[in-house]
């Protein structure tokens, strides 16, 4: 049987699953790719797309009946988490979040997204937006298009370069009102995959990160192949990042902060009450 399996090209993903995406590993599952932006990977899933897909915790709730989350390869973390940025004002300032203007205008990277469902959170309201890409959004804030920009992935390493200043750090925010990590991203396995598949799926998404942390070498032209418009410093600074010990398993640590996310956005009206994370495993 070959299962399909979105994810991002972003190198987190693609240093996870190069082993098992270039059939590097012994009697793993095998595999059809689709790498596509995150958002794009959010509504894909609405529709059932994929086995195995990469999508934001801030999609989950409307996939549970579609889809359940895998222990593996997701994005969960501490000092990863969105940004809003600005340029800064002629004396060099920007402002805090809380004194943001309502009428600002805030590049986002998906409506499905972590990043948006933390700045509503963080803000407490919804404010003014713009999608585009991830990758679109610094330039937009640069150019004036937008007020603002709430940007996720290597964007973090980059926006300064374009003279921009970051009024919040909503991982910052996040564990300073929780003191959990954040989760950001998961993968999902698809509710016709049984459990004894989903297992050894699960295990070769672990097997293939062992792959890359061992063999580097083997692997890291695929993660550059993808990552082509980084330069190499980017690129392993986005690894060394968001590729952690919740990428291996997401632990219980990563499911309490998971819950809380869920929670709190159930109770400001932001998700459907009574949403709870299904694991595969």
């Amino acid at each position: 049987m070959i299962y399909t399996l979105a994810y991002s090209p972003c190198p987190n993903d693609t240093f996870i699953f190069a082993a098992l995406a270039n059939g590097l590993l012994t009697d793993a599952p095998r595999v059809e790719v689709v790498l596509d932006d995150v958002e794009a990977l959010n509504s894909a899933a609405r529709r059932g797309a994929y086995s195995l897909t990469k999508v934001s915790y801030g999609a989950i709730p409307y996939l549970l009946d579609r889809y359940r989350i895998m222990p593996s390869g997701g994005a969960l973390g501490r000092g990863c988490g969105p940004l809003v940025v600005m340029r800064p004002r002629p004396d060099g300032t920007v402002p805090s979040l809380s004194e943001l203007d309502p009428e600002c205008l805030v590049a986002i990277p998906g409506v499905m997204t972590t990043a948006f469902l933390l700045l509503k959170l963080a803000l407490g309201r919804t404010p003014p937006i713009a999608e585009m890409r991830f990758d679109r959004i610094v330039g937009a804030v640069a150019a004036g298009e937008v007020d603002a920009g709430l940007i996720i992935h290597e964007s973090r390493f980059t926006y300064e370069k374009f003279g921009l200043r970051a009024v919040a750090d909503l991982g910052e925010w996040w564990e300073t009102q929780t003191q959990m990590p954040i989760p950001l991203g998961a993968i999902l396995v698809r509710r016709d995959v049984s459990p004894a598949q989903a297992a050894t799926l699960n295990d070769a998404i672990r097997r293939s990160l062992r792959f890359a942390r061992s063999r580097e070498g083997a692997i890291i032209d695929y993660v550059r192949a993808h990552a082509a418009e980084m330069d190499d410093d980017v690129m392993r600074k986005h690894i060394a990042l968001y590729v952690n010990e919740f990428s291996d398993d997401v632990g219980a640590a990563g499911r309490a902060a998971i819950d809380v996310l869920f929670e709190r956005a159930a109770a400001s009206g932001l998700i459907p009450p009574g949403t709870k994370a299904e694991f595969a495993a």
